[in-house]
């Protein structure tokens, strides 16, 4: 088992660990279970509950991104609250990023903040959603727009669950573990190039490494800004102002928008003159590769454009793009003007590829 320490708790990853929850966690207080119906009928949430002992309730949520929305808050709230849920109670997540998400904000909120344990199951959320405290839900606004930053006590990294996990989400979350290659580590990048067959193919040493190599680049951000609050953690939405947008224009599983968010970003930088041309189409290559999309096709650009200036990173109303010098080198960027952007987004909506945005 490894472990890493993100901003006042630790991260365990290894195989086995749902089963051994119980003995993992600190002691004290009961728990109340929050999993969807895909990791409920996987056996995961059962086998985490089971290893914490005693009487464990168990909130199911619908699959899927719907579940993030002010209804499905108050639904969970109400059960927490109906169970006598109190400050030393915790609520443990046992599923992907839409449940960490929405179990985490209520842990949050209800009577004003009870301990929370992330049990993530998908390589989304091992890699990356699941470390940093951060918790929200969607608006019709966009994505993640109301939240709080709550930390969790532990984080259980369980490998085993990957095992279960259907191919396309598998490739989805791919896109967030070799997104840290690309914000600050080219020979990470260069890994991935080698290893990413191995991984998604179910090579349990190249995903522990490259999960772990991710908590750890994830922890330093946090570490560095854990509020989100002088840039140092933003690097960490390289790709996810574009993945966003497209993500609640399209309805693609979020991996996938951000995959074609970050070569979105990388061609935008080189026409900027940031980066080389080779690096986008280096970068392009290998998401294309793995199955990933890159490309827009038929999603709407002006509605894009109109999405993204929602973004969070937004400043007295001017767009922060994460862009790159190169891979392994991005930055935060306030120069990208709106009309510019536009023409950018309506110039990549008429270009071919092999695998669109819009399917």
């Amino acid at each position: 088992m490894i472990r890493v320490d993100a901003p006042g708790y630790p991260v365990l990853i290894g195989a086995g660990l749902a089963d051994r929850a119980g003995a993992l966690l600190p002691a004290g207080g009961r728990s109340f279970v929050v999993t969807d119906a895909n990791v409920a009928a996987a056996g995961w949430a059962d086998r985490v509950a089971a290893s914490l002992g005693g009487p464990v309730a168990t909130h199911v949520v619908d699959p899927g991104e719907r579940s993030k929305s002010l209804g499905e808050l108050e639904r969970l709230l109400d059960a927490l609250l109906e169970a006598g849920i109190e400050r030393g109670d915790r609520v443990v997540a046992v599923g992907g990023g839409v449940v960490g998400d929405l179990a985490g904000l209520a842990a949050a909120l209800v009577k004003r903040g009870c301990r929370l344990v992330q049990v993530p199951t998908s390589l989304l959320a091992q890699a990356d959603a699941a470390i940093g405290g951060k918790t929200a839900i969607n608006t019709r606004q966009g994505k993640n727009l109301i939240g709080a930053f709550h930390r969790p006590e532990a984080v259980l990294v369980d490998l085993a669950t990957l095992r279960t996990l259907p191919e396309r989400e598998l490739r989805a979350g791919y896109a967030e573990v070799v997104k840290y290659g690309l914000i600050g580590d080219a020979p990470f990048f260069a890994w991935c190039e080698q290893a990413a067959g191995a991984l998604l193919a179910g090579d349990e040493a190249a995903r522990r490494h490259a999960i772990t190599t991710s908590v750890r680049a994830k922890a330093a951000a946090v570490a560095a800004d854990e509020r989100d609050a002088n840039g140092e953690r933003a690097l960490l939405n390289f790709g996810h102002s574009f993945g966003h947008a497209i993500e609640a224009e399209t309805g693609l599983p979020h991996g996938e928008a951000v995959a074609t968010g970050m070569a979105l970003a990388f061609r935008l930088s080189a026409r900027r003159g940031l980066c080389a041309a080779a690096d986008a189409e280096r970068v392009e290559a290998h998401l294309a590769a793995v199955g990933l999309p890159t490309r827009l096709g038929r999603a709407d650009p002006v509605r894009l454009a109109a999405r993204m200036a929602q973004d969070k990173k937004c400043r007295d109303g001017r767009l922060r793009l994460v862009l790159a010098r190169g891979i392994g080198a991005a930055f935060l960027d306030d120069g990208v003007d709106p009309a510019g952007l536009a023409a950018f987004l309506a110039e990549e909506s008429h270009q071919p590829g092999s695998r669109s945005a819009s399917g």
